[in-house]
């Protein structure tokens, strides 16, 4: 099936969790065995033709420079819009197929999961496919999961799979939304109801950078330690 053309990392928010780090920079602009969270991020796109949207609001300005000359087309938002309604205000530049989507605060090992999701990607039958990793294998995951995953692929809430934050998504049902501010949650809750959103289980190990503590051990991951 083809794969999507156009890609989206999410970058706008305050990275709260990472406390005095974000106090003057962008969370993606963090660095991780001497390179900024957002260049890990954009390594998975090498090789690949596609689109790509970075969103910024918190420090923008230190994000916009950082990626000036390179091929990103950047999408602030003067006021947070949350994951749905970012992604929303970036539709003219991602245009009206499905798209990649991908959190900015993650370090992976193993293979790319953009390759992935395009492998498996089934427009007939999947509104959405996200990337899940088991808990076992989520490095620096604080809390229990997020998903389920049935024999056919399909999602339900609850269960030991995290969604490691990159996906490919429908993008439609986003008009049918009105509130400006909203997470992607509202649409993946109706594709779930629909039997439309569908999973694939990441084969390698993941990292969440969210936090301070997990910089130390997305190094360790990238060692291989």
């Amino acid at each position: 099936m083809a794969a999507p053309a156009s890609l989206m990392i999410f970058a706008a928010g305050f990275g709260t969790r990472m406390g005095a780090l974000t106090a003057d920079r962008p969370k993606p602009l963090i660095e991780v065995a001497g390179r900024p969270l957002i260049d890990h991020a954009l390594d998975l796109t090498k090789g690949l033709s596609l689109t790509k949207v970075v969103n910024t609001h918190y420090l923008g300005d230190m994000l916009a420079a950082h990626l000036e000359g390179r091929d990103v087309h950047i999408s602030h938002e003067p006021e947070i819009l949350d994951t749905g309604g970012g992604l929303r205000q970036a539709l003219p530049t991602l245009g009206s197929g499905a798209v990649f989507t991908m959190n900015a605060d993650v370090i992976w090992k193993g293979p790319n999961p953009l390759d992935l999701l395009s492998a498996a990607w089934d427009p007939a039958r999947m509104d959405a496919l996200l990337m899940c990793v088991p808990l076992a294998r989520a490095v620096g995951r604080k809390g229990g999961g997020d998903f389920s995953i049935a024999p056919d692929g399909q999602i339900s809430r609850s269960g030991d799979l995290v969604y490691t934050g990159v996906q490919i998504l429908k993008t439609d049902g986003l008009a049918g939304i009105p509130d400006p501010v909203f997470s992607l949650n509202r649409l993946w809750d109706q594709m779930i109801a629909d039997g439309r959103a569908c999973a694939l289980e990441y084969p390698g190990n993941w990292c969440d950078v969210g936090h301070p503590e997990g910089i130390q051990l997305a190094e360790e991951l990238i060692r291989d330690v």
